[in-house]
């Protein structure tokens, strides 16, 4: 049997979900580049230099996202580590941002949440197993 065929709907989800921040990112990077010249762009990121470290910076995490996703289709151990380890740093950086406005901890606790709930994903049932195998 191949690994598509036993791989768990809940696995497939979250690579999909990372294969659209992966889209994300590359959208942003690009438009990062076509828009350097933007003076506002220019002043929120320190320069066109910084726009354009940026713009790299976005499509190259996009690349590698993309490459995650796939790996999570393929049971790799070391994608989900690597997923599991950015949600745990998504999870800290939310509540760093609610300590320092309060007026984010309704956001911070919602993303934390949904955070928490992918790491249960890759690490529970079904999708444990596949990973393991």
């Amino acid at each position: 049997m191949n690994a598509a065929a036993r791989r768990p709907v809940r696995v497939t989800f979250i690579a999909v979900l990372t294969w659209i921040q992966a889209l994300f990112d590359l959208i942003g990077g690009i438009a990062l580049l076509v828009l350097q010249n933007e003076p506002e762009l220019r002043l929120q990121l320190g320069g066109q230099t910084g726009v354009i470290v940026t713009g790299i910076v976005l499509i190259a995490l996009g690349l590698i996202t993309f490459a995650i996703a796939r790996g999570l289709l393929r049971g790799s151990r070391t994608a989900r580590a690597i997923v599991t380890i950015v949600q745990l740093l998504a999870i800290a950086s939310s509540m760093y941002a609610a300590a320092l406005l309060p007026s984010q901890l309704l956001s911070a606790v919602i993303s934390s949440v949904i955070s928490l709930i992918v790491i249960v994903m890759l690490w529970s049932g079904r999708a444990g197993e596949f990973f393991r195998d």
